[in-house]
């Protein structure tokens, strides 16, 4: 589904990624853990086309298309979704006509007709099950007075509208209580198919319980330096990252 070969991006000049090399399969769930500053964040957004990020060597296929030759837009409707660290209000346009107006956009992409109204409100209905969102957060502005948890659960529950093939969950456990964890766990876990794939950021072990990830990968100042399955993950969270460095090191 994704492969990225020898990828350097920078921020305002800085270089950030210096040389990642990635490949995720249909089905399959990669975590990708690091210190603060790694680049992980950086990946995610190369990956949805954030014009803040500047890629100066490699490349990334996604789904057989160049994704660097894409728009942020095509991405989206080429199927990859990204859920933020700090989701933003956008005040004044209501959950209901904000999703709408994307899953029309997608529809339009493939030459297909706008949704129709009942057809779209058991689209949403359907959804908001997974991720336990009341109906009348459909009328609210997206995101507008909703706590932490909320917002967290709400970009689930927009994936989950979307359908997308590959899915970047940046840091969404951050901030969460433990039931707002389990919630938003179960739904993501709820739309894994053998056709779809997700990319997981996180610090915490917490995680790995929930998603029990296919592979787990270690970014350090812009590299991939370690790859494994869960057992990695629950390596770091015991041992930290100095190990890993240390072992760099000799």
């Amino acid at each position: 589904m994704l492969e990225i070969k020898n990828l350097h991006a920078s921020v305002e000049g800085k270089a950030i990624l210096k040389g990642i090399d990635l490949t995720i399969g249909d089905g399959e769930v990669h975590v990708l853990m690091g210190p603060n500053g790694s680049g992980k964040s950086t990946l995610s957004n190369v990956l949805v086309g954030n014009p803040k990020y500047t890629v100066t060597e490699g490349s990334i296929t996604f789904n057989g298309k160049d994704l660097l030759a894409l728009s942020p837009e095509d991405r989206s409707h080429e199927g990859i979704f990204m859920s933020f660290q700090a989701p933003v209000e956008i005040p004044g346009v209501s959950m209901t006509n904000f999703m709408r107006a994307a899953v029309n956009a997608k529809r339009k992409y493939f030459g297909r007709e706008p949704i129709g109204a009942a057809e779209f409100l058991r689209l949403l209905k359907e959804k908001r099950k997974l991720v336990g969102l009341d109906a009348h957060f459909m009328s609210r502005g997206v995101n507008e007075g909703f706590s932490g948890g909320e917002r967290k659960r709400n970009e689930i529950f927009q994936m989950a509208v979307l359908e997308p093939s590959l899915s970047i969950l940046d840091e969404t456990d951050s901030g969460l209580d433990v039931d707002a964890l389990r919630i938003v766990a179960e739904g993501f876990n709820a739309l894994r198919t053998p056709q779809t794939s997700a990319m997981v950021i996180t610090h915490y072990q917490r995680m790995l319980d929930y998603l029990h990830p296919d592979f787990v990968h270690v970014l350090v100042d812009g590299v991939i330096v370690k790859n494994g399955d869960a057992s990695l993950g629950y390596a770091i969270e015991e041992r930290g990252f100095d190990w890993i460095k240390n072992e760099l090191k000799a």
